[in-house]
């Protein structure tokens, strides 16, 4: 586990200083809002969400907090007791989720050492040492998480925002860490999906559940992965626009529970002139939640 407050020797901490700019880079949507407001320094910037609830330090280059991350944290159901963040990066989800919710224990984990050094860092800033800890490890590899302290019926809830794209057929970012955040590599059988829910599944309580957030293209390959491992599959399709086609699917499931899938109304983000919807607003400032 890592210390909070631990930093990056290449990336000392500064002050948070006043706000200069405004700017959202959306997760791999390359759009803008003002819902997130970021004052670069020294090749990190430092994000203020929810209303500047959350100071966030961050990378100011490759893989950045967005629309996805809090779109996530908004469809965590409330009240779990523990919750882990998988390949939490600087610690988003987990962070705006403690911001959310005052019940659960958050675990972040993260395999890269340079983000999870900013995630304790943010942890710290954020005032959550109390109800937030980093593990710096590689969830997917058992012993890792043996190692990390993660043991089985440990949680309730995991959120989870995975790399979406099978390196074999998508050309990589020439950034590494941008490219570790979009990209995996299917498991022998061929599936991106089969990883994660048997990662999930060793660590979560009996009834405990997931919420992930992906592509559409993955759904033939989640349904068939949750056979036998998770039920209640319910899919809620996020759209970026009323007459735009899915491009996000919000994903909740149940270990072992028998209960059918279940599709959700729709969600679109944008309205006909580009801006944010009134929903999308009130989850980008931490006022809404979107229930299962």
């Amino acid at each position: 586990m890592l210390g909070v407050g631990l930093q990056c020797a290449d990336c000392p901490r500064s002050e948070v200083r006043p706000i200069q700019r405004c700017q959202l880079d959306l997760e791999r949507d390359d759009q803008q809002t003002e819902f997130i407001v970021s004052e670069a320094s020294g090749g990190i910037v430092t994000d203020h969400l929810l209303d500047q609830r959350l100071i966030l330090r961050q990378p100011a280059r490759g893989h950045k907090a967005g629309t996805d991350a809090l779109l996530l944290a908004a469809a965590a159901p409330r009240g779990a007791k523990h919750v882990l963040d998988v390949g939490a990066g600087v610690g988003t989800i987990g962070l705006v989720l403690a911001k959310l919710d005052p019940i659960p224990q958050i675990t972040l984990i993260e395999r890269d050492q340079d983000l999870a050094l900013l995630a304790a860092e943010n942890i710290k800033l954020n005032q959550s040492e109390d109800r937030v800890t980093i593990h710096a490890a590689d969830f997917l590899e058992p012993n890792m998480r043996r190692q990390a302290g993660l043991s089985q019926n440990q949680f309730d809830l995991i959120l989870c925002n995975p790399p979406f794209y099978d390196q074999a057929s998508h050309r990589s970012s020439p950034d590494r860490k941008r490219a570790a955040a979009h990209m995996m590599q299917q498991d022998d059988q061929g599936s991106l999906i089969a990883p994660w829910l048997r990662a999930f599944a060793s660590v979560l309580t009996p009834s405990g559940s997931f919420v992930m957030i992906h592509r559409p293209e993955v759904l033939g390959d989640l349904i068939t992965q949750c056979e036998g491992r998770f039920g209640a599959l319910t899919l809620r399709p996020i759209h970026p626009r009323a007459d735009q086609a899915t491009n996000r699917i919000l994903i909740h499931a149940t270990k072992g529970s028998k209960a059918p899938l279940r599709l959700l109304p729709g969600i679109h983000l944008h309205d006909t002139e580009g801006a944010f919807t009134p929903l999308a607003q009130a989850i980008h400032k931490g006022h809404a939640s979107l229930d299962w």
